[in-house]
């Protein structure tokens, strides 16, 4: 059984009256993804403070790295390293004098931290802007410096939050290559994000939050499968073409306005193909047909009662 690199046995945190984390459970397994995925408020970056150190839970007993948090706090910070939505670059100095000073924090020799710095830098295609100040970065140069300088320590565990907001598409996938690399590299990566392509691009496992407690725990495609909803819709040009499906699929809902049927559907082969013979048998084409299956959209709106602000649904035209 592989190992867990995080896990989290009924975290709690509050403030005040305000519950943050309501008893949440967290098994991370090593060299994987793990996302947890929610809208504003729900817990994730406050999950993420208390499983790096930062702040200390209220109740709940948690292991990083093998170490217990509460009475190792040292040996999980030697573990780790943490990135947030909120960039720890110093934007008065240069690219690699961020890098030394982070060196120098980990106690390596100079000579050692100068060779660590130029392969992150090469390796995040920073070496050309090493020697200017960090101020005059992009935001996806500034994302990537922030990385680097957090595997400065070589920690086989990573806190990512947020660590794509604000950057454009072409930044974001750069963003999503090097986190894949990372896990390539036997590096566990605990992502907190709001952007649901994301989680399914990336994550081997994703955690729904909402109003800190977990809705749903799972891959993304057994996530995807918690939500009916399902279909097939074809559209018509032809009226008596329209009539005629209407009459050969009784199943189907209709709306004669638009001339489309609608035939709930799990998007599988075997289904379409069953329909396509269906329609073919009955001597009916389609000028149109589209399938939706349930995605990570309809999964957050579901679980979260569509607060925050996800993608919109797609719908893949076949």
């Amino acid at each position: 059984m592989t190992d867990l690199a995080i896990a989290a046995n009924g975290l709690r945190k509050s403030y005040g009256d305000k519950t943050v984390l309501d008893g949440i459970d967290l098994a991370v397994p090593e060299g994987t993804i793990f996302a947890l995925l929610g809208p504003n408020g729900a817990g994730k970056t406050t999950a993420v403070k208390i499983l790096s150190t930062l702040i200390t839970a209220d109740a709940g007993e948690t292991r990083v790295g093998g170490h217990d948090l509460a009475a190792d706090p040292q040996a999980v910070r030697a573990a780790i390293g943490v990135t947030g939505q909120f960039s720890a670059v110093d934007g008065l100095i240069t690219g690699e004098e961020n890098m030394l000073l982070m060196a120098d924090l980990h106690h390596l020799s100079k000579r050692e931290g100068r060779r660590v710095a130029a392969e992150l830098l090469e390796r995040f295609d920073l070496t050309e802007a090493a020697k200017k100040p960090a101020s005059t970065y992009s935001g996806g140069m500034k994302r990537r410096l922030d990385i680097a300088m957090t595997l400065v320590g070589s920690p086989r565990i990573i806190f990512l939050d947020e660590p794509t907001t604000g950057l454009d598409p072409r930044s974001r996938h750069t963003m999503w290559q090097i986190i894949r690399e990372l896990v390539t590299d036997g590096v566990t990566v605990l992502l907190t994000t709001q952007y649901l392509e994301e989680a399914d691009e990336l994550a081997d496992r994703i955690a729904v939050l909402n109003d800190g407690k977990i809705a749903a725990q799972g891959s993304a495609e057994e996530l995807k499968r918690l939500i009916p909803g399902g279909h097939v819709r074809l559209r018509f040009t032809d009226p008596a073409a329209y009539q005629n499906a209407t009459s050969a699929l009784p199943e189907a809902s209709r709306d004669d306005e638009s001339l489309t049927l609608q035939i709930p559907s799990d998007g599988s082969q075997r289904e379409l193909r069953s329909l396509l013979d269906r329609l073919d048998s009955a001597g009916i084409e389609a000028d149109e047909l589209t399938v939706h299956t349930p995605d990570l959209d309809d999964v957050f709106f579901a679980l979260t009662g569509g607060t925050g602000i996800p993608n919109q649904p797609k719908e893949a035209v076949r």
